[in-house]
């Protein structure tokens, strides 16, 4: 049986922000050009891909269905029975999934997480080489001993070159041990293991059966979120969402 992942319907419509308003774009499932570059390695979905035969409403409840709500999960932040699941597909060496770290997360953590209307569960989504798959493998790692959050904002504490050694395997370290991880020894060997690698590739082959293909990108329920946008673009969403799940 195909998986739902692979038979929803391959166009959606992303929020953009323009001059500081928010606008409804129609594009292709395929992120290429919101946030930076497509992955090398995966090509972008095209126009021509053809559109599979859902509903909206059976769009809708697969997209709906990506939301983990797994209790205790490392790599989230929220209750898991948040009416609203932000998921983020993000890289450690995308300068604007930084942007979204340093300024919009800690805002949506203090006006939904909170509160309990919101849940942001992290998506590993490395497409920028190596470091970013060894950040990806690194930050799950440090989840293992509960600091994926504090390694995450180490990470994305400034802005650094990409594929030049910021993350290399001394400087991961140097990350964990700075957010509070307890047993390094156990750190790198997370880091290197097996599961590591299963599920950061679960993550990505959950964006890319999207089309994602650039970062960072978000789903607000069902509805994506393109680029780091302002706050009041995602506000909007999440309140949206929010009205609709007491329906």
């Amino acid at each position: 049986m195909p998986s739902p992942l692979r038979t929803r319907r391959r166009r959606l419509t992303w929020i953009a922000a323009s001059g500081g308003v928010a606008a409804v774009v129609a594009a292709v499932v395929a992120l290429g050009g919101g946030g930076d570059s497509a992955s090398p390695d995966r090509p972008a979905a095209t126009a021509s891909a053809p559109a599979a035969e859902t509903t909206p409403d059976e769009q809708q409840k697969s997209l709906l269905a990506l939301a983990r709500r797994k209790e205790g999960d490392p790599l989230a932040l929220g209750r898991a029975d948040a009416p609203v699941v932000l998921i983020a597909y993000e890289d450690f060496q995308c300068p604007f999934c930084g942007k979204f770290a340093r300024e919009t997360k800690p805002e949506l953590v203090r006006k939904y997480v909170d509160k309990g209307v919101l849940r942001i569960e992290w998506r590993n989504f490395p497409v920028f080489g190596a470091e970013s798959e060894q950040a990806a493998r690194a930050a799950w790692a440090a989840g293992q001993q509960g600091r994926f959050w504090q390694f995450h904002d180490v990470a994305y504490a400034k802005e650094r070159a990409r594929n030049q050694g910021e993350f290399s395997s001394s400087r991961l370290r140097d990350m964990a041990r700075k957010a509070g991880v307890a047993d390094l020894g156990r750190f790198e060997a997370d880091r290197k293991s097996r599961a590591a690698d299963t599920a950061v590739r679960k993550d990505q082959e959950e964006g890319y059966a999207l089309g994602v293909s650039s970062t960072p990108a978000f789903l607000v329920n069902a509805t994506p979120v393109l680029g780091a946008q302002p706050l009041g673009t995602f506000g909007a969403a999440i309140e949206k969402a929010a009205k609709e799940a007491r329906r």
